[in-house]
């Protein structure tokens, strides 16, 4: 314990004036280590302020034995609060999880209740004096352990300085007292403190030094274990003023490594922003073909190398679904072997389980990766596994009909930045945002050329079927006519090979009969079409997928859907055809006229839903010329605006289909320009 001298005063002061700061610092970072920090110099203050308000002649003091043990007391909670600040390590107890150093301060704090406290400074003789070396020893040996785990402080370097500095307090104990051993504890703590310092940091700046040299000149209070180190006035009176601007120095050295560490931390975070931006950039950049499934999926190597450029990670593996199993798409940054193990591992993954919710952890809480384990597909002897490549992070492309494909990834590179004292391997929530992106435009774009796929094959179905329609129709009346005359012929008297001409073409002529029975169940396959078709969903779907031809033609597009509209009834596969019909006429009209319907207003389209009654209502209505006769919109002989020859005869299917589905099309003209078509079915 130190003579009390007036040096400490503006020690003291200054420590509370920089207190404020450290209360600033907390409510500003809101993290653990900088109110451990503002804790510790509440108790250095609080020390300073006890144990020099003792008179100068009362050491040892026995005339305020609480007052002392109050000081010494909190200079050791002082201490041991910045290596818990420095090193925040932790064990398991039960389902708690427990700081190692609240165990190691107990003791300590112990061991100076008892002995200024209790005992008034003296140490008892006998058995009874044994009790500051046991929680002396208990200390140190939980700073063994604490020394041991896996920190910022190599486990050697933790173990030794521990066991050897607590075996030389143990031995101060019991050959000078606990009197001299308790001040050599709060030197070991100092001393690690410096030393989690240095390897918390890790960088050469004024904060680190400041911190340093503050600590170095705190911790030789431990002097006054030399004997007759206060025969020597001058010396002493020095020390004293070193020890009380260690504290100063300390102070404003941690306040230093806060605000660095916040600089740090806007330089990272700016950084990390750019380096985002430009992996969007990247990935959005990614051409992505949109009429067939197999083009799709044939850009799979080209996605993953974009991945395994511009993220976080080098490897980079695209799976998808085809038949219930997954199948290796595309790779990135695998060897041929692991890319060969990989795609025979995928093929064995069912589609059953695979990346449901509950089945693997997230790899962040709120974010779509997860943590995917691939031992459970593992072949013995696999490849996959002596390569260590058994753990990755899986981010899923999920569908309406579940888990459609998903990126793996692995092999993370090290940040470019390095945030305070964080690794540069951590991997962060935001670094996996923009891959996430990747991922649910890689779903939505393959769900689209999926469900161009079954448009355009319903549409040529369609057109087979009313090809086969019009075959039949045409052909029927003139073979009805060439069977009655046949017939009647064949019952007439005629010559032997005549009546074999006769019989020769009802052969023929019912064999035509039974191919164009055929060609009928082709037009209109047997069974009943109609169902309660959703309306809203068929739309939204629609909608979903021809937003990216209308920003590419510059055409406004609203979807005007009625809230509770009922279901129709109807085939979902001819309402959709003719609705397409209707959006393709409306994309026409609205680009015909060029540059004069621009001048007039910008070119848009609405498609609205709604219902009176027992009808369904579904009106396109564009801002392109109007009919010349609305009435007849729907007659394929009618004559089609300048450059559509098609248009005619796609709003003829669409009004076959509407017939077909015992419904109906209307044509209007708009106010003041403009005009729609109107689609009208029974309500299921």
């Amino acid at each position: 314990m130190l003579v009390p001298d007036s040096y400490h005063a503006p020690a003291m002061i200054l420590i509370a004036l920089l207190l404020p700061a450290f209360g600033y610092l907390y409510l500003r970072f809101r993290n653990a280590r900088t109110l451990l920090w503002f804790l510790g110099f509440v108790f250095a203050l609080a020390s300073m302020v006890l144990l020099h308000t003792i008179s100068p002649g009362q050491f040892p003091p026995a005339a305020y034995p609480w007052l002392t043990a109050a000081g010494e007391t909190s200079l050791q909670i002082s201490t041991a609060l910045f290596l818990g600040s420095l090193s925040p390590l932790r064990f398991r107890v039960g389902r708690l999880q427990v700081l190692f150093v609240i165990p190691y301060t107990i003791p300590l704090v112990a061991a100076s209740i008892l002995l200024y406290g209790v005992f008034h400074g003296v140490s008892p003789a006998g058995m009874a004096g044994m009790i500051f070396p046991v929680l002396i020893a208990l200390a140190f040996a939980v700073g063994v352990f604490w020394g041991a785990s896996k920190g910022k402080v190599p486990r050697w370097l933790g173990m030794t300085f521990s066991a050897v500095l607590g075996l030389l307090v143990v031995w101060v104990c019991l050959m000078r007292g606990p009197a001299l051993a308790l001040p050599l504890a709060e030197f070991v703590n100092l001393l690690m403190a410096i030393v989690l310092v240095i390897y918390a940091f890790r960088r050469f700046s004024p904060g680190m030094v400041l911190s340093v040299l503050g600590f170095t000149a705190w911790s030789l209070l431990a002097v006054e274990i030399v004997p007759g180190t206060w025969r020597y006035p001058v010396l002493y009176g020095h020390l004293i003023q070193a020890i009380a601007l260690g504290k100063v120095a300390a102070a404003m050295g941690m306040i230093l490594l806060a605000l660095e560490d916040e600089l740090d931390f806007n330089k990272a975070a700016r950084e990390r922003e750019r380096r985002a931006r430009k992996e969007l950039e990247a990935y959005i950049k990614v051409i992505l073909p949109r009429r067939r499934t197999e083009d799709f999926d044939r850009h799979g190597d080209e996605i993953c190398a974009v991945v395994a450029k511009h993220s976080r990670f080098e490897q980079a593996a695209l799976i998808l679904e085809q038949g219930g199993r997954y199948r290796l798409a595309g790779s990135a940054g695998l060897n041929t072997v692991a890319a060969k193990a990989l795609a025979e591992l995928t093929a064995r993954i069912s589609s059953a389980d695979f990346l449901l919710p509950g089945t693997a952890p997230p790899a962040f809480e709120n974010t779509l990766t997860r943590r995917f384990d691939l031992t459970p597909w593992l072949a013995p002897g696999d490849d996959l596994e002596r390569l260590k490549l058994t753990k990755v992070l899986a981010v899923p492309m999920s569908g309406r009909s579940g888990v459609e494909g998903a990126l793996l990834l692995a092999g993370m590179r090290a940040a470019p930045v390095r945030l305070g004292g964080e690794s540069r391997l951590e991997l962060r929530a935001e670094d996996l945002l923009a891959i996430e992106m990747l991922a649910g435009r890689l779903q939505a774009t393959r769900s689209q050329t999926m469900l161009l796929e079954k448009l355009i094959d319903a549409e040529k179905f369609a057109g087979l079927g009313q090809l086969a329609g019009n075959v039949i129709q045409q052909m029927n009346n003139p073979l009805t006519v060439i069977l009655g005359y046949a017939s009647l012929l064949e019952g007439a008297e005629l010559d032997e090979q005549a009546r074999k001409g006769v019989g020769a073409i009802l052969g023929e002529a019912r064999r035509m009969r039974s191919t164009l029975e055929s060609l009928s169940r082709i037009a209109r396959p047997p069974g009943d079409r109609m169902a309660a078709v959703s309306v809203t969903e068929l739309l939204a779907d629609m909608e979903q997928l021809h937003r990216p031809e209308f920003l590419q033609r510059s055409i406004e597009f609203q979807l005007n859907v009625a809230p509770g509209l009922p279901r129709a009834r109807c085939s979902a596969h001819e309402l959709r055809q003719a609705v397409l019909h209707c959006l393709q006429f409306a994309m026409a009209s609205v680009e015909q006229t060029g540059t004069a319907q621009s001048e007039e207003g910008p070119k848009s389209i609405r498609l609205e839903a709604s219902s009176e009654g027992r009808l369904v209502q579904i009106m396109v209505a564009h801002s392109g010329p109007g009919f010349l006769n609305p009435e007849r919109a729907f007659d394929p002989c009618a004559s089609p605006p300048a450059g559509e020859e098609t248009a005619g005869l796609g709003l003829s299917l669409c009004a076959s289909l509407l017939r077909d589905n015992n419904g109906r099309a209307a044509a209007v003209n708009m106010e003041p320009r403009g005009a729609a078509i109107i689609l009208e079915l029974q309500a299921a």
